[in-house]
């Protein structure tokens, strides 16, 4: 005689939440929009009201934020029991990536732009490796290797750590965002590794937490666009209808966290025909007049356009 499955416990409940990574560029600084002070990203429950996932989706933004969502796609989905904080709901988090221009309208009253470097110090190289990497970071992760019992153990985490930050023979991977989050939570080193306890949240190097699983989203968006522009030219959905060379490099800095070296930039977008001269110049540059350009939106269909594959590495 077949058993009966056992019955679902009435105490616990499933939930599917629509997360979004909304990511901008302005004034040269990544921002990504947020709710609670800070401490999440836009979100709300897939309802049976929502005719799809990115309806939903929409809805919830741009209710909370008063923003349009222009380009989007879908991230990854979320489903670990342990990363909610929460035993009584499991919650499967499906997480789209997003991108806009900041000024084309202004958030809500509980929703703030912020630099998505507040949340990850780590990963701005723009300006060299930050000090708190070998001051702070790297020696108390070390410990967290030597703190193994079993040598197997020690000798996994000194791999991990030195292929997520970039040290011994292994060069900095700057889209290797969500890897490195992940070492920091294992070690412990982040507040939302251990809630209960706030003696890390005091140091910021390791950025302010985020609710629930979100500063791991967000990671996982940065991943996904650092990669991203280097194949297809989704940075021009962030910048303005106008712009010179030197903002579109900024921009492109910004979203790597390096410094790309600047005759190769401006030869690869030339060859590409990715953009046009618009006959007019600015002087808001602090300097000599400079060329104003637009995007060819007309080259997406004019040929299949590899990507921009842009030179992201050190100057």
């Amino acid at each position: 005689m077949l058993k009966q499955p056992a019955k679902a416990d009435q105490r616990h409940s499933i939930a599917a939440e629509l997360i979004a990574v909304l990511a901008a560029v302005t004034s040269g600084q990544p921002r990504v929009m947020t709710i609670q002070n800070g401490k999440a990203l836009p979100s709300g429950p897939f309802e049976l009201g929502h005719r799809s996932l990115q309806s939903g989706l929409r809805g919830w933004v741009e209710h909370q934020t008063r923003h349009p969502l222009g380009y989007i796609e879908q991230l990854y989905t979320f489903a670990d029991r342990d990363r909610a904080g929460d035993e009584a709901q499991r919650v499967i988090s499906i997480s789209y990536l997003a991108l806009a221009r900041e000024e084309q309208a202004e958030p809500a009253d509980k929703a703030t732009w912020r630099n998505w470097y507040d949340y990850f110090p780590w990963e701005d190289h723009r300006d060299g490796a930050p000090h708190a990497l070998p001051d702070v970071i790297i020696p108390r992760l070390h410990a967290w290797a030597e703190a193994a019992g079993d040598i197997s153990v020690r000798s996994d985490r000194r791999l991990r750590i030195s292929i997520a930050f970039g040290l011994d023979d292994h060069a900095w991977n700057e889209e290797l965002v969500l890897q490195r989050y992940e070492v920091l939570y294992e070690a412990a080193l982040v507040e939302e590794a251990h809630r209960s306890r706030a003696e890390d949240a005091k140091l910021s190097v390791f950025g302010p937490a985020m609710a629930a699983d979100h500063r791991r989203i967000l990671a996982t968006g940065i991943a996904r666009l650092r990669a991203k522009i280097k194949y297809r030219p989704v940075v021009f959905e962030l910048m303005p209808p106008v712009f010179t060379l030197l903002q579109l490099q900024r921009s492109v800095e910004a979203l790597a966290g390096r410094q790309v070296h600047k005759p190769n930039f401006r030869r690869l977008i030339e060859q590409q025909e990715l953009v046009e001269e618009t006959g007019a110049v600015t002087a808001d540059t602090g300097g000599r007049p400079a060329k104003l350009f637009r995007f060819r939106h007309d080259v997406l269909a004019e040929r299949a356009v590899a990507g921009t594959k842009l030179p992201v590495s050190r100057a």
